[in-house]
């Protein structure tokens, strides 16, 4: 049978142990490490499918849950799926729409079977379970799919983390057989197990037994400290095969990227960089810049005189601000294409470090240059 992921290992870093390769999918290759921009209903929020590729972005993901709600699976699969929908011809992931549906803590039942939920936009009931899940994916055609799983929050008592955690792996094993298009679409599965390390070695055992052509980390970045992130990296990224992708889950700050790359992880998604967008807060190569404040009110430089996007090649910190103040969209497409033209940038200026063995270095110096003095700032 065709695989329709496979993962090609180019390099790994002589001095921090990061590995540089190529996941190759129906829609392309993604180098990697990468960082994937987060398109939820189908769309980048303000951003074009010409302005990402002219970012080059390798791959976005979309949000199952809600292109479940809107506009409904069979209509995207009747417009001959999720690439052709939106014009997007590069890969696409979709994640399982398990971290949504959980976190309508009010709004839902989890049994062996599924969840059951309402709707967050008209409260109607629905269900999802595993099959659910991969019918609902099967029909948007996206290159990896992500097997349902349940994510417990943090911190959480290590009891029912447990049972979580095995449902959840019970569940993959139901997507795996649930699964219609494995010959052109990649199933990933979820590896749980909150912060406890027996957990997520069982977790990592129980879904490695089962050869998924990749694997995801989840559970991460719900609260937990940095710190707690990173010890759960170290203890799980080595139970994982060698030979296929691994991705860390809701991970996009420039400090996360950089030391989740250098414990072994290949791919990252996050909405930080376009909902922080929103609101004015820009991430420039001397750190964090909040366009909104007054100082940059006369300021006619760009964001970041480092950076070579669109945003800050023609227009000033003033305008910017100005476009803000005024509500006017276009501000908003400016930080926006600011933001993920920046961590698209971080990762390949990654990628270079790890080619040329000098990873570690480059960690330091980029601290030191956006005022990380611990790694607890974020970004």
């Amino acid at each position: 049978m065709t695989v329709a992921i496979t993962y090609e290992l180019i390099k790994q870093c002589k001095q921090s142990g990061a590995r540089l390769g190529r996941v190759h999918t129906p829609h392309g290759i993604i180098e990697t490490p990468t960082f994937m921009p987060v398109g939820t209903q189908a769309t980048v929020k303000t951003m074009s499918p010409e302005e990402l590729k002219a970012m080059d972005a390798h791959i976005i993901l979309s949000n199952t849950y809600h292109l479940f709600l809107r506009p409904g699976h069979e209509l995207v699969k009747k417009a001959g799926g999720l690439h052709k929908f939106m014009n997007w011809d590069r890969p696409i992931l979709t994640d399982s729409g398990g971290f949504q549906v959980f976190s309508l803590s009010e709004r839902r039942k989890i049994t062996e079977e599924g969840v059951e939920f309402r709707s967050h936009l008209n409260g109607d009931k629905l269900f999802i379970s595993p099959e659910k899940a991969m019918e609902i994916q099967n029909a948007l055609g996206s290159d990896i799919m992500m097997a349902f799983d349940e994510c417990p929050p943090y911190p959480a008592e290590y009891e029912y983390v447990k049972q979580s955690t095995e449902r959840t792996s019970r569940w993959a094993e139901r997507c795996l057989k649930a699964h219609g298009r494995p010959q052109d679409q990649g199933l990933f599965a979820i590896v749980q197990g909150g912060a406890y390390e027996d957990l997520r070695r069982q977790s990592a055992l129980d879904l490695t037994s089962m050869d998924f052509p990749g694997y995801a980390i989840g559970g991460l970045s719900v609260g937990e400290p940095k710190a707690v992130m990173y010890e759960v990296l170290e203890h799980t990224v080595p139970l994982l095969p060698t030979h296929k992708p691994r991705y860390l889950m809701g991970v996009g700050s420039p400090d996360a990227l950089i030391e989740g790359s250098i414990r072994g992880i290949d791919m990252f998604d996050c909405v930080l960089p376009t909902r922080i967008a929103r609101n004015g807060t820009t991430m420039t190569s001397e750190g964090r810049l909040v366009i909104r404040n007054a100082k940059f009110a006369e300021d006619l430089g760009p964001l970041d005189p480092a950076c070579s996007c669109y945003t800050c090649t023609n227009y000033s910190r003033a305008y910017i601000r100005h476009l803000l103040k005024a509500d006017e969209t276009f501000g908003i497409r400016l930080t926006t294409y600011h933001n993920l033209h920046f961590l698209l940038q971080l990762m390949r200026d990654v990628r270079q470090a790890i080619m040329e063995d000098r990873l570690l270095d480059f960690r330091d110096s980029f601290f030191d240059k956006y005022g990380l003095v611990d790694n607890e700032k974020g970004f």
